[in-house]
This record gives C-alpha cells, structure tokens and sequence, in this order.
C-alpha cells in the first residue's frame, strides 16, 4: 500500500500565518484584488486559509491552532461539526478503526480516540496532505492511505473492529429522493463486503434519507441515530452489526439543547395511539429529530400529551411534562382580531394554510421578540394560540 507521508507546507510559516491572522476580519474579495507580499504563496491560497478560520470558528474550533492548514471551501462544507463527531465518538470504542471516507478528517479525529490502530483512506491526495500535516500538529497518529476506496477494498486483507464512512452525493442538485445508490461509494454494493471485514459498520447519512426505506435495503441494521444540532437535523447515522439484532434501536438526539434524547424501537409508530384535545394550558413542539422519524403518534403515547389534529404535530396537556424533546410553551386561543399591528411575535404555521411570511404580511406583524403565535388547525379547524 502506498501511504502519503506528511510534508510542510509553505503556507505554515510564521510570518504568513501572522499575515492571515491579521486578516481574518479583512473583506476577501477586496484581499484578492490585492498581490500576495509572499512570492511563494499566491493571494487565493492566503484567502483559502482565511475562509477554513473563519468557518473553524463555528465549525470545528479545535482547529484554530497554529499550524493548522485548511482545504478548499467545499472540503470545508462537507465536513461534519466538531460537535456532531463528538456525539459519535461517545458510542464507538474497540482496538482498529477506519475510516473509508476520510475527507478532511473531523469525524475520525473525534471517533478514533477510543482505538488503538486507526487508518484513514482518502483518493484526494492534496486533501490527504493537508489532514496529514494537521494530525501531526495535533500530536495524534494514524496511518494516512492515499487510494479509491473501491482499490482499498479489493487489496485489504486486514479486519476492523470498525469501519466508518461518510458517502459522497454524485450528483449534487437537491433532488426530493434520495437514494443510496445515488451515493459514491454506492453503500448497497459494497455493505456484504463491509461487514465481512469489520464487526460494526457506521455509515454517515443525509437528513434527506427515509427511515423505511433504509431499513428495507439495508442489511444487519442495529441502530439509527437522527442527529440535530441546534434543532436542525445534520445527519442520520446507521450502524450495521454482524450480531444477531431483532429490534434496531433508534435515537433522537437535538444537541446543543438542554433535551433528553428520545429513543424507540423502529417499528413503535405502527402500534402508538393518539389521544386528541383542543388547546390545553401548555402546547408542544416536537424537535425536529423527532418530527425526521415520524413518531408522531409515540411521543403522544409517550409523554401523556394529546394531538390537536392529525397532521398539526403539536401536543397539548394541563400539567407541564418537563422532560419533552422540544419546546414547552405556555399559550392560550385567541381571536384574530384581538392581533394588532405592528406586534412582535415569533410566528409559527403548522397544518395552516398561510406560511409565516404570509401571515406577517396578512396581519402587519413583525418578527421576534419572546412572544409566540402559533396558527395551526385543531379537529374544530382553524385556531390561533398566542403564548402568555
């Protein structure tokens, strides 16, 4: 096999990274109109460095360090969150870890810390380069490959205690269906080799992907987390197991929030009942993860709240249940003509004919503040609840 060593990098030199660091609030299309006071660097390479800081700061800061060299932009986009990779690195452990997909390496820094052995395996060899030089940085070790993952497969003797991958879209238009083999590597016709070679496989998902249709295709699934940061779903997680599973266990986790996660068995939502209610003292709203796996009716049976209607998924009770995964917010019905304009309100539409930028347009209302209105339908129709 053939490893890429880790090299310098011009771009490492004190003197530019003072120069990039004194620039990071500098506007970059200004900067690149400008000629590099490097001879050995040129200006596009010095805004690429101030781009991968700028996104670091709110990505992944553990690599705002001295030393550290970033990918192009979108190298940067397609890398997880240094948060979501340290949820993930909470669940694996074992001696060798692999990392098919490697990129620029936030998810195996993070999941790679309970092994012992760790490999990673990127085609790109410039982006290997650079991950090379940044783990050396970061004193971590790891044997960096620079192949096709299909060529790593064919050749690779060796067994892991886990493999991990993160597939690349194809084709990168937003299409409303996603399917696995849209994806490269293609999951469905490498997951018998996967598993032959490894005791769990971990394999990183669009939010975009259906649960049903995962598990159809899907071969030894054991778990599915559905991971939301800030509740906006990132990513769905899918771990195969070579161990015989009759139930696969899933998770609805909302980082960043102070909510519990929400587990189930797959399946649960096909038995769970709803009780209904018109508006009670208290309404709530599930987190996104939780409206991605579609437990609609479980989190009803659940918690011992009641649906104001079928399709609304929003919940009511008397007495606040204080460990629901979303928001709790105390409200009442009111009428429409009781809005004023000008107000200031959260604006939510659930079930409702009108989008909120419809509605603030509709009333005269404007966005924000603390208070919420909440227009949506109960089994009666139409309401509208204001937060008290």
């Amino acid at each position: 096999m053939q490893f890429v060593k880790s090299v310098g990098n011009k771009l490492s030199n004190k003197e530019i990274q003072n120069y990039i660091n004194a620039n990071l609030n500098t506007d970059l299309h200004t900067l690149l109109l400008k000629k590099s006071p490097f001879p050995e660097v040129s200006m596009h390479e010095i805004v690429q460095q101030i781009k991968g800081k700028q996104v670091a700061e709110r990505k992944f800061p553990f690599l705002l360090k001295e030393g550290i060299l970033f990918p192009p932009q979108l190298n940067l986009e397609q890398s997880s969150s240094e948060k979501t990779a340290l949820y993930k690195s909470g669940i694996l452990k074992g001696n060798t870890f692999i990392d098919l997909t490697s990129g620029f390496g936030i998810d195996a820094y993070y999941l790679s810390q309970n092994f012992n052995d760790v490999t990673l395996i990127e085609q790109n060899t410039e982006l290997l380069e650079i991950v090379t030089h940044n783990w050396n940085t970061l004193g971590r070790q790891a044997r960096f490959i620079n192949k096709k993952l299909e060529d790593f497969l064919e050749e690779n003797q060796e067994h892991f205690d886990v493999i991990y991958l993160d597939p690349a879209r194809r084709d990168q238009q937003k299409n409303k269906v996603f399917l696995l083999e849209d994806l490269s590597p293609d999951v469905l016709e490498i997951q018998t080799k996967l598993r032959s070679i490894s005791d769990q496989v971990v394999i990183k998902l669009s939010p975009l992907i259906d649960l049903k249709y995962l598990v159809s295709v899907l071969d030894g699934i054991s778990r599915i987390d559905i991971i939301a940061l800030k509740n906006d779903v990132k990513e769905v997680v899918v771990f195969l197991s070579n161990e015989n599973t009759e139930k696969i266990i899933c998770h609805c986790v909302n980082l960043e929030h102070s909510e519990s996660v929400f587990s189930f068995t797959f399946g649960e939502e096909e038995t769970a009942q709803s009780e209904y209610s018109e508006p009670e003292k208290y309404i709530y709203i599930p987190n996104h993860s939780i409206l991605k796996a579609g437990v609609f009716n479980l989190i009803s049976q659940k918690f011992g709240v009641k649906k104001l209607h079928p399709n609304s998924h929003l919940y009511t009770s008397n007495e606040r249940i204080g460990n629901f995964p979303g928001r709790i917010i105390e409200m009442e019905l009111v009428d429409s003509k009781s809005i004023k304009k000008k107000d200031q309100f959260n604006i939510i539409s659930k079930n409702y004919p009108l989008k909120p930028e419809e509605i603030k347009k509709k009333y005269g209302l404007k966005d924000g503040g603390d208070q919420y209105l909440i227009f949506t339908q109960s089994k009666k129709g139409k309401i509208i609840l204001k937060s008290v």
